[in-house]
């Protein structure tokens, strides 16, 4: 005996989607899901390999394993509810060999399906993508570090001193922090996070597009990067580009 139509219908309804809603994510006609629900059709394979994709099940439950009539029973059980509720975003991985090609693709979707993917669990739902960067103009960050970012739609949203992946029509793709500038509201400033790195100016209309960074992934350094000293001249030289670029933007 299958389940699927059964099974379908549980795992819809478990995370709140309409048929209409579902059938988009399958890339189905809302007509042939109602017809899986009512088990007037078996799913296809394709669709079936989508299905136990999104909600982490192997094709055996799927097919014949009731889902609805283990509600969390046992830890494991309940804790794999929780799983097939959350609905967890992809990270999209732009790795540095890709950036050339994110820049003339980067509103491809056939660029972006090509793109690896990977997720965090500590994500809240929104959009993400993963960049990485080479050189040393956001130490201590180093290089070939990941940062994920979340994605910024209004250029207003941009908040002074954080840190973004800014990709512009000149510049490329950069790791900077941002200072907005009061009095050329056209401008940008990019500031590195190296006291090496001068701050420069960009203009906010060469923007295509912009991401929050939220988290940094790299490899563990076999050693230490500063010592005390170099950690105290950083923060002052900091200290010093902060208070000029008060002064200019003010």
């Amino acid at each position: 005996m299958s389940f699927a139509g059964k099974n379908l219908r549980y795992l819809r309804k478990l995370r709140g989607w309409t048929q209409e809603e579902f059938a988009n994510k399958l890339k189905i006609k809302r007509s042939l899901l109602g017809a899986y629900e009512e088990e007037r059709a078996e799913p296809r394979l394709e669709v079936t390999e989508s299905i136990c994709g999104i909600f982490k099940l192997s094709m055996e439950e799927f097919f014949l394993k009731d889902l609805s009539a283990a509600k969390g029973s046992t830890y494991l059980e309940r804790r794999r509810q929780l799983k097939m509720v959350a609905e967890v975003s992809e990270i999209q991985l732009v790795p540095v060999k890709a950036a050339a090609g994110y820049l003339a693709g980067y509103a491809d979707p056939d660029f972006l399906d090509e793109l690896n993917t990977f997720t965090l669990p500590m994500l809240a739902p929104g959009q993400y993508r993963a960049f990485e960067i080479m050189g040393d103009s956001m130490l201590p960050t180093p290089s070939g570090s990941v940062i994920v970012c979340e994605r910024v739609d209004d250029k207003e949203d941009v908040r002074n001193s954080q840190a973004y992946i800014v990709v512009s029509k000149n510049e490329g793709i950069v790791y900077k922090r941002i200072m907005k500038n009061n009095k050329a509201k056209a401008k940008l400033t990019l500031v590195s996070d190296n006291p090496q790195y001068e701050p420069y100016n960009i203009n906010a209309d060469d923007v295509l597009e912009m991401w929050k960074a939220v988290y940094v992934l790299h490899k563990p350094s076999p050693q230490p990067r500063w010592d005390v000293n170099q950690l105290a001249t950083v923060v002052n030289t900091l200290q010093e580009q902060v208070s000029s670029l008060k002064k200019k933007l003010n």
